[in-house]
């Protein structure tokens, strides 16, 4: 189990890692950064750097953990096509088999997520996310709102465009967040408000992650001043 710094979640899980780049929101991934550092320090399971992997050897953690909301694979994408619809399903079954837990699952590669989707079991723990970046990939929307997950959000991050008319029927969380580290392309406060304004008429909960840039520390999250930190209901049912 490793604690996130991540704001929308709490735990990480990585039953896989690695990726490879589809869009324009991969340009400057942070995962690709942390998997090279953490090779160069000798952690075993980056050894292969950010090439995609599989990791058995902690499908079951979840099983030992606390109550907790986990993101899962921050520091891959379960749904690449490198990764077995078989292996995807055993790691459904641990999501399904740990309801004191929620369990948070993000793509870029929604058509796989509509293509599996009736072949996966939905359990309600189970919250469903696409990242749709700039108006060039809104289709991952659509995507998403045809899958079993009960809980279906949007990670609009790193957002390099405006988003005027996204269509949040059925979606039931908005995250925004601005690109970080030295190549951070800049997020106009406008595009934000927006989106912001577009999930108050939808009455879908907002969470305004970061601004992003060099230090994300430095420009922190304050929107319009306020912290939006509104989340979807939990669900949690111990067994």
């Amino acid at each position: 189990m490793a604690q996130s710094a991540i704001e929308w979640t709490e735990q990480t899980w990585n039953p896989t890692t690695g990726c490879t780049k589809i869009s324009q929101g991969c340009k400057y991934c942070y995962a690709e950064v942390m998997a090279k550092r953490l090779q160069s320090m000798g952690v075993d399971k980056y050894k292969d750097g950010f090439k995609v992997r599989i990791h058995r050897e902690v499908l079951q953690a979840p099983k030992k953990w606390k109550p907790s909301t986990i993101f899962v694979n921050s520091m891959s994408d379960l749904f690449h096509e490198s990764i077995p619809l078989s292996y995807i399903q055993e790691v459904f079954q641990v999501m399904n088999e740990c309801p004191q837990h929620q369990f948070q699952v993000l793509t870029k590669r929604s058509d796989l997520l509509a293509q599996y989707s009736e072949q996966l079991n939905w359990s309600d723990n189970i919250w469903m996310g696409v990242s749709v970046e700039d108006q060039r990939v809104i289709h991952r929307i659509d995507d998403l709102r045809d899958c079993g997950a009960r809980i279906k959000f949007l990670s609009l991050e790193p957002l390099i465009g405006p988003l005027p008319n996204l269509n949040l029927e059925n979606i039931n969380w908005v995250i925004v967040g601005g690109e970080s580290g030295w190549h951070a392309r800049e997020m106009a406060e406008s595009w934000v408000l927006n989106i912001r304004d577009q999930c108050r008429t939808a009455q879908v909960p907002f969470f305004f992650k970061q601004w992003g840039g060099v230090n994300k520390k430095a420009t922190g999250r304050i929107l319009d001043n306020t912290t939006y930190d509104e989340m979807p209901e939990r669900v949690r049912v111990v067994a």
